[in-house]
């Protein structure tokens, strides 16, 4: 078991270093400027981390945060930027898919024939390659950036559910922040595709950096496992403060909550609704899209009420009988301490005589 779990670290870190390098070919193949390179250095972080991962976890995740995820982000972000603000100035050709293929076809067939005459199979798995190289040049800049963008999301999720988990997150658990993980992504991808996809947008630089930007911050999600585990909390601290018990019971929804309303839903209507209102750009997929982020933040914003009304309840109810409203998340050892003080006092009271028993002999006496 534990060489897969050391196994399963290294692989999914070194996915992580090559999709990041792919990134970094491509942005100095676009700018054709070697110096770019340099960002190929970030993949340092992320080998620091693996080895003091193997050295002080033995390969395992931490609790609430991943690290590998989060230099991961930093690795790849850099290059998708650069290459989103260079693709402002590409334009494709209305059908590039199909002169790709016939080229390519061209390209196997002569490949073929040449290895036939001269020496044999090294030489046409090394011709293939050459074709293959040449014609993932020939693909139109726009098309590898989304493919960027897209397995990027892919290998975020993946990724998430090949690392070892820690002893804090239950597979149950992760099962449940991977499926939260693939809805995100996907409306992310959206956001970033379809606002970036319009052309108005390309031609405002500020534009394109602020659409950047809100898409960054809600990559930041991604490293953090709060949303499927509740924050531990003392007794004594939350059972006199409402606002601690709160958080204490429903951390894991709140968390959802505050990622939908700061993070990703709500920053995205408030671009698309700059697009519309002061930049005067409509579609039909940028109406529809800013309706759904105003669905989503209003069903939000009711779920919010929800649970505080439903809250607010049960401490009235439990303050009206005079009950101690406890938080439920607390620590094993106070309850444990708890519980056994209970069943203490019950012993104490199993183990006194009835009343009437004890006085009788004083009766006889």
């Amino acid at each position: 078991m534990e060489l897969m779990v050391l196994l399963n670290a290294l692989v999914t870190r070194l996915l992580f270093v090559l999709h990041s390098l792919i990134g970094v070919w491509r942005v100095t193949a676009v700018k054709k400027e070697p110096k770019y390179w340099l960002l190929a250095l970030l993949n340092l972080l992320l080998c620091l981390e693996t080895g003091l991962t193997l050295k002080f976890k033995q390969g395992r995740g931490y609790k609430w945060f991943s690290p590998a995820i989060f230099l991961y982000l930093i690795c790849i972000v850099p290059s998708l930027w650069l290459l989103e603000i260079h693709h402002g100035t590409q334009y494709c050709g209305n059908e590039p898919g199909a002169v790709q293929v016939n080229v390519s076809n061209q390209d196997f067939n002569q490949s073929r024939e040449s290895s036939h005459g001269s020496e044999g199979t090294d030489h046409h798995i090394i011709q293939t390659a050459k074709v293959f190289v040449n014609q993932l040049s020939t693909i139109c800049e726009t098309v590898w950036t989304l493919a960027l963008h897209q397995t990027f999301l892919l290998l975020l999720v993946v990724g998430r559910w090949l690392l070892p988990i820690g002893v804090e997150i239950t597979r149950d658990q992760l099962s449940q922040l991977l499926l939260m993980f693939v809805g995100t992504a996907a409306d992310i991808l959206e956001f970033a595709s379809e606002t970036l996809d319009i052309e108005d947008v390309r031609k405002n630089y500020a534009l394109i950096n602020a659409i950047l930007a809100v898409w960054t911050w809600s990559m930041l999600q991604f490293p953090l496992d709060l949303a499927v585990q509740h924050i531990g909390c003392k007794t004594s601290a939350s059972a006199r403060r409402i606002p601690s018990l709160l958080l204490c019971r429903y951390s894991a929804e709140l968390w959802n909550i505050g990622v939908s309303l700061f993070i990703q839903d709500g920053p995205f209507f408030i671009v698309r609704s700059i697009l519309m209102g002061h930049f005067r750009i409509f579609n039909q997929m940028l109406v529809f899209f800013t309706a759904k982020n105003i669905l989503v933040v209003t069903l939000q914003l009711y779920r919010l009420a929800v649970i505080t009304l439903d809250f607010r309840a049960t401490v009235l109810q439990k303050s009206r009988k005079g009950e101690v409203c406890c938080c439920p998340c607390e620590p094993y050892e106070a309850r444990a301490h708890a519980t056994g003080h209970q069943g203490n006092e019950m012993k104490e009271f199993v183990s006194l005589p009835p009343k009437e028993e004890s006085q009788a002999p004083s009766e006889d006496h």
